[in-house]
């Protein structure tokens, strides 16, 4: 979905549960226990999607901060421009017994045109 966006010239954004175990995030943006984060290659340094974990540097507020998701704390993925995509569902991940964050994504970033890993089963719903 994310790469679906970029090339389609969206802005993709996630939603993410703060509250699951791993979550690195800066916790003043945080707010009812979500945050959302423009994941475009704009708005981020290194960003890596893996079957497991999304990890990327971003600034907040000016200040530089390293993001690492389990991929089980995406609620959804939407477009800035249209506010369509997708939401998840529990069923949709399969459950991990790794809560160890990998190592730092490696430099450099990899390019917007790469390949990447299997597209997870999904839902797909408005999100508005």
């Amino acid at each position: 979905m994310h790469e679906w966006l970029t090339d389609n010239m969206q802005t993709p954004h996630v939603v993410v549960d703060a509250g699951v175990a791993g979550v690195q995030v800066p916790r003043q943006y945080v707010h009812d226990g979500k945050i959302v984060l423009n994941v475009s290659y704009d708005a981020t340094s290194g960003l890596l999607i893996k079957n497991d974990w999304v990890m990327f540097g971003a600034r907040f507020g000016g200040v530089a901060h390293e993001v690492r998701l389990p991929l089980r704390s995406v609620l959804g993925i939407y477009s800035r421009e249209s506010g369509q995509g997708m939401v998840f569902s529990d069923d949709d991940i399969a459950p991990s017994d790794d809560e160890t964050p990998p190592p730092a994504p490696p430099s450099p970033p990899p390019s917007p045109t790469s390949g990447g890993d299997e597209p997870r089963r999904a839902r797909l719903t408005v999100v508005k």
